[in-house]
């Protein structure tokens, strides 16, 4: 079967009430002109297809057929996003063809997107992750000082990002080797901290009242302003980091979070207890691991077998 661009101009008895609702759209709903593209994109793809069958109408089009289109326009490797904008436009369509009783019934409305694998999340192999934390950019600067701190509990405990902004002095055991987290949901979670994350910690710590004022009160990790640093300084300052550091990749907090994870279940197999750290609420959550995991395995089997790579 011919899948035509959706843009490519067609002859078509469907035409004219795509026409008259892209008016409904533009002048009573006033929609923008942005909105309005997609919509014509999304039902003109529609179009196309249906002259590939002879469609005489809108009425004749059943959720049978729309279904068939879907898994065809999913195979010339329409996203799922874009499946499910389209379907959006059709409901939209069909009900509006409803109400003008031009239609029976709205064949689009239990219509679903076929799912698309989950993309992996990206992770740092053991050796970057040392390279980047055994990096001296941090001695004699304070600020770099409090940096590695950061990416060290990052990489320590798997914290989320707006979870290590909040965290404050009194969020640690005395001996800081436990940290009180406060996640998703505001439940609440003991997390264990790795020898190297205390003591880049406790060095902070050494440094810290160079930048406390009035308004810094008990927040561990502060800007040189003396205020809690934000989300969005953390990111910036660990992307800086890391550039400077001669890392090939850009990094971010989550991808601390997840090499945390995947190099966990990596040497310990242990998902539950994973799933526990990260404070998922769902287990297939952090079953997405799993499949870092096997390919960590794969690529080991790739270079190790002798017989791997024999054709």
């Amino acid at each position: 079967m011919s899948h035509s661009s959706p843009d490519s101009p067609v002859n078509s008895p469907l035409q004219p009430a795509v026409a008259a609702f892209m008016d409904y759209l533009r002048y009573e709903k006033q929609h923008s002109p942005h909105t309005l593209s997609a919509y014509r994109r999304d039902l003109s793809r529609v179009i196309q297809q249906a002259a590939t069958s002879a469609v005489p109408g809108w009425e004749t089009i059943t959720e049978r057929q729309l279904k068939h289109w879907l898994g065809l326009w999913h195979e010339d490797g329409l996203s799922s996003r874009s499946l499910q904008r389209l379907i959006s436009s059709l409901r939209r369509f069909y009900q509006y063809l409803l109400t003008r009783g031009e239609v029976a019934h709205n064949p689009a409305q239990l219509l679903r997107a076929p799912k698309t694998g989950r993309p992996l999340p990206a992770t740092l192999d053991a050796d970057q992750v040392n390279h980047l934390l055994d990096d001296p950019q941090a001695e004699g600067d304070p600020l770099k000082c409090r940096d590695l701190a950061i990416l060290e509990l990052f990489y320590s405990s798997g914290l989320r990002l707006a979870e290590l902004a909040a965290l404050n002095m009194e969020s640690f055991a005395s001996d800081f080797s436990l940290v009180r987290v406060l996640g998703k949901g505001n439940k609440e979670r003991m997390i264990p901290v790795g020898s190297k994350a205390r003591q880049a910690i406790q060095r902070w710590l050494s440094v810290r009242e160079q930048f406390v004022r009035a308004e810094s009160g008990s927040a561990l990790f502060l800007s040189k302003l003396g205020r809690r640093i934000s989300t969005r300084q953390i990111q910036n300052r660990i992307k800086e980091f890391a550039r400077k550091a001669g890392m090939p990749v850009g990094v971010h907090p989550h991808m601390l979070r997840h090499s945390f994870a995947s190099h966990l279940l990596e040497s310990s197999g242990d998902l539950r207890s994973i799933q526990e750290l990260l404070g998922h609420s769902d287990i297939s959550t952090t079953q997405i691991y799993t499949h870092l995991d096997f390919q960590h395995l794969a690529a080991v089997y790739d270079k190790a077998h002798p017989r791997a790579n024999k054709k």
